[in-house]
């Protein structure tokens, strides 16, 4: 085969281990006729998830909820897809399970970014015996225990992905320092990711998305920061010199995107994995210290990571605070008629993944017949209602946390 030519090890029916790869928890309802692959089927039930359409008013880096000119999660989502097809179809493999990876890999991420990431964190800590936060393993969780979807019938079920799709969310981590990634062997249980990039994806489609992370976000982060005026004249002068453009090219995500997509294209073969040229890596890490020193510690985002922290916290602690001595239902009626919205949504929440006879029990009734996991079982104990409070909150919008928060505070 030729050098960059990844077509013997794709996962495509010819893998040897396809039937993993494609392997679900639970059986998935037929479609009469059905035209697409699983993989395929995993991308079209991404694309339909609620937790998938939250993604355009969640923070990618600049909160900036009224600007439609700043990049949200949801828009990165679809440049690592654009960056993640374009380079798995040029190197002839799979970009159907590519794509599905690309639209899933972010599924896990908090209100606020990262930052609101640190909040929840600390928070997991604090609440839940020292347990870690991060939005990779958040997304697995999610995919596998809280996104539903109705079937034929209108049943919810979770979204129930292929072994492939879930390990591409769990393993993406883009902000680990690599030029390069090559797949690892073995197909284990997933629960064994306990910190951030701990393993390589299983596929080298996985590695695809996880390179093209890094591609999407310094390239468009850099974007906004000139359009919001993050950036001096002497910062984008030396940004410049940084990047290496040709003469007459602008530094904006177009050019350092395509620079860098065409890189890999060019360089990666199946023994040395999905990478950059020697070149290519050292602009890249340049780039991103670049970034790291003059827009993410950018003093401009003090005020904004207060903010996070305190709507946050907030939101919380009032609904922590509902754990009436015991009973959350009781502390949650109490409180419902000053917050509605805020508390009225989280027991329609809590409905979904609590066991079908505590829901009933409580008086919490829906026309919808839900067939999914019920993490919350019976809200035994504190620690499983510090969980479905944080789950909750984690799932928010930055716009409907606001909205909640605003409540808090309006008499």
């Amino acid at each position: 085969m030729k050098n960059n030519d990844f077509k013997a090890v794709a996962a495509d029916k010819n893998n040897p281990n396809y039937g993993e790869l494609t392997r679900r928890e639970n059986g998935l309802y037929s479609e009469k006729g059905e035209v697409r692959s699983e993989f395929a089927r995993d991308y079209t039930r991404v694309l339909h998830s609620t937790a998938y359409r939250r993604l355009k008013h969640k923070t990618q880096v600049f909160y900036n909820i009224e600007n439609d000119h700043i990049c949200t999660r949801m828009e990165h989502v679809l440049h690592v897809e654009s960056a993640a097809y374009t380079i798995a179809k040029r190197l002839k493999l799979n970009d159907e399970l590519t794509r599905a990876i690309a639209m899933a890999h972010d599924l896990g991420h908090a209100p606020f970014g990262h930052h609101g990431e640190r909040i929840i964190g600390k928070l997991y800590k604090k609440y839940l015996q020292g347990e870690t936060f991060w939005h990779e393993k958040n997304g697995l969780y999610l995919a596998d225990k809280i996104e539903l979807l109705p079937d034929h019938e209108n049943v919810y079920r979770n979204l129930n992905l292929t072994y492939a799709v879930r390990d591409g969310i769990i393993s993406h981590c883009g902000e680990v320092d690599e030029t390069g990634v090559k797949p690892r062997e073995e197909l284990f249980d997933l629960a064994l990711f306990n910190t951030p990039g701990k393993y390589q994806p299983v596929t080298y489609e996985g590695c695809v998305v996880k390179l093209s992370d890094k591609i999407a976000y310094v390239g468009r982060d850099i974007e906004d920061a000139l359009n919001l005026g993050f950036l001096s004249p002497a910062s984008v002068g030396k940004l410049q010199k940084i990047v290496g453009l040709k003469n007459g090219e602008a530094v904006n995500t177009s050019t350092i995107m395509s620079n860098m997509i065409l890189d890999v294209c060019r360089v990666s073969t199946p023994d040395k994995g999905i990478c950059f040229s020697e070149d290519m890596g050292e602009t890249l890490t340049k780039i991103k210290a670049f970034n790291n020193e003059n827009i993410y510690k950018n003093k401009r985002f003090s005020a904004f990571n207060r903010y996070a922290d305190l709507v946050i916290s907030e939101l919380f602690a009032t609904l922590y605070s509902c754990y009436d001595r015991g009973d959350p239902v009781r502390g949650l009626e109490k409180k419902k008629h000053a917050y509605p919205t805020l508390v009225q949504e989280f027991c329609d929440y809590l409905f979904k993944y609590c066991a079908d006879e505590y829901s009933r029990a409580a008086g919490w009734k829906k026309q919808a017949f839900y067939k999914n996991a019920k993490p919350y079982g019976a809200l035994e104990t504190k620690e499983i209602y510090a969980r479905a409070v944080l789950d909750y909150i984690a799932g928010m919008t930055d716009r409907f946390a606001v909205k909640c928060f605003d409540e808090l505070i309006t008499y």
